[in-house]
């Protein structure tokens, strides 16, 4: 049985995006709503360029592959982390860094 997501495009690398605004991730909504706590309805509030039923969409797809999108935050947060980690450094040691890695 094959299930769709309406309002979703899977991408190759797995990650799943809105169909109509394709820069908002199925992540990034997920993260909203761990977060703040959000609702779908307050999400939609927070973001009124969304629709009710794309976010839906995003949560149930979520639900149906936690894991993976879990994963996808997880690197997400850890890119965040080391990029963090690199802007701390003086330029010239990250420069050097960067030329022995």
């Amino acid at each position: 049985m094959s299930v769709s997501y309406p309002h979703l495009v899977v991408e190759s690398d797995g990650s799943a995006r809105l169909e109509r605004i394709p820069r908002v991730r199925v992540a990034q909504l997920v993260m909203d709503q761990m977060a703040h706590g959000w609702s779908v309805d307050e999400i939609c509030r927070q973001y009124p360029h969304l629709q009710p039923a794309e976010v839906h969409a995003a949560m149930l797809y979520y639900w149906d592959h936690r894991d993976a999108v879990d994963r996808e935050i997880r690197e997400e947060w850890r890119l965040s982390d080391d990029a963090s980690k690199q802007a701390m450094l003086p330029p010239a040691i990250a420069r050097r860094l960067r030329e022995i890695a």
